[in-house]
């Protein structure tokens, strides 16, 4: 398993979110290496919805931040975190109710996911910010 790390790439510009974003990504890695070294499914539990909760939080400010400076994006970037928001809550729903859980998939998709997010959807408002005096 490779773990995330922080590269120019995850860079948006804006202080705050790249802040947030180190943190996601700390939280992920976290999260990853519970489920490869075979965490038991409450611990699992609780890391995701650690990850939940800040990933929710994340969201709110991104999304606020972007809204209040009319970027043109921001529906598009809304809509993206409402679905990434709606797999992690039925993954979490799975691990709650379900015997058996693909926890192979999960693995796979938070970090191809966090990766196409920050530099397909997060660096374009950052440049766009910074052009407006927001660092």
């Amino acid at each position: 398993m490779t773990l995330l790390t922080w590269s120019h790439e995850c860079i948006v510009g804006v202080e705050a979110m790249d802040d947030q974003h180190g943190i996601l990504m700390d939280t992920l890695n976290e999260l990853r290496i519970s489920l490869v070294h075979g965490a038991d499914r409450r611990a699992i539990c609780l890391q995701l919805e650690r990850l939940i909760e800040f990933t929710r939080m994340h969201f709110e400010c991104e999304e606020l931040l972007l809204h209040h400076q009319g970027f043109p994006g921001a529906d598009e970037h809304q809509t993206a975190h409402k679905h990434l928001l709606a797999r992690l809550y039925t993954a979490l729903e799975q691990l709650n109710h379900d015997d058996f859980v693909q926890f192979s998939s999960l693995l796979e998709f938070l970090p191809s996911w966090y990766l196409e997010h920050v530099e397909q959807l997060d660096r374009p408002y950052g440049k766009w910010l910074n052009e407006r005096g927001v660092f």
